[in-house]
């Protein structure tokens, strides 16, 4: 790579490929939580500048960027209601931690009918991770179940934040270290409808948060990820977490009109007596860790 960059000249690629590679070893990487990168020589290209006499056809841009390189596609990470909350740096990863979750089928049609109740009132409202607005979804059950509740949902142990390609190797390793140990299989119970508003106030989610059931063991899997998350200087999750996930946003802050509909709607179901002390539940299976495209199961449980 340093024999084509000293031929080309670095001026048609702003990123520098030995930046790219890990480590071999993640141990070497940090002295108390700071990066120690290797010393590279800089006489490498004195010898190569007398070989590249005869002009070359231009290298592959495949060599001038590792595989899972974040590159123009992801800087808005692909769906419509995810924006990045950082700017995007060659050689930067986007980390995020969590705890997988899947709908059962008897949830989904009692969600899609709470959905479809909201969505009349809200026509604004759109599916997390599809750019189609819940209303049209709602014309039809099967399709509002499969494209709205069939995906995989994710309650975060940790902020998505950019991780340098340096780093992937420890914080993978330590993630491993301080979560498989004595993690067990535990019910995680969605228990109230609630409205969150990103950081910076462009988008508002309808959600479903954990306020009791599995609670308890969440926030210490959030504790244990922080603690990683500091020894790489990376921000920590928010003060008083509440685990959710989120099944319908709207562009901007519609926290006010949201909240009115949603609460309108609880009090119909309790008067009608069809609201349930929990909206659905699951099992906690284990967690898995997403960098760049590239997922790590960080640990896995299964029922004993």
């Amino acid at each position: 790579m340093e024999a084509l960059v000293a031929c080309y000249g670095d001026g048609s690629s702003d990123s520098d490929s030995d930046s790219e590679s890990s480590p071999s070893n993640p141990s070497l990487a940090y002295s108390e939580g700071q990066a120690l990168l290797p010393t590279r020589s800089t006489d490498v290209r004195e010898p190569f500048s007398e070989v590249c006499v005869q002009p070359l056809p231009p290298p592959p841009i495949a060599l001038l960027h590792p595989p899972n390189f974040l590159g123009p596609q992801d800087m808005q990470i692909h769906q419509t209601n995810k924006v990045r909350s950082f700017p995007h740096v060659d050689g930067n990863y986007a980390l995020h931690v969590y705890i997988p979750i899947n709908i059962s089928s008897p949830s989904k049609k009692e969600l899609a009918a709470f959905l479809k109740k909201i969505s009349s009132q809200e026509p604004s409202l759109h599916v997390v991770d599809v750019d189609v607005p819940l209303n049209i979804l709602c014309k039809n059950d099967e399709k509002l179940e499969q494209v709205a509740l069939g995906r995989e949902f994710h309650i975060s142990l940790g902020r998505t934040v950019p991780l340098r390609v340096h780093q992937i190797d420890s914080v993978v390793s330590m993630l491993r270290n301080k979560l498989q140990t004595q993690q067990h299989s535990y019910w995680i119970d969605f228990n109230n409808w609630e409205v969150f508003v990103n950081d910076d106030r462009t988008r508002t989610f309808l959600s479903v948060e954990v306020v009791h059931g599995g609670l308890v063991e969440i926030r210490k899997q959030i504790e244990a990820v922080n603690a990683i998350y500091r020894l790489h200087n990376l921000p920590e999750f928010y003060e008083d977490p509440r685990p959710h996930i989120s099944l319908a946003w709207s562009l901007g802050n519609t926290s006010d009109s949201l909240k009115k509909v949603v609460g309108e709607e609880m009090k119909k179901s309790v008067t009608g007596k069809s609201l349930k002390k929990c909206v659905f539940t699951c099992k906690f299976r284990g967690i898995e860790c997403k960098i760049g495209n590239k997922t790590y199961t960080i640990c896995k449980v299964s029922d004993r």
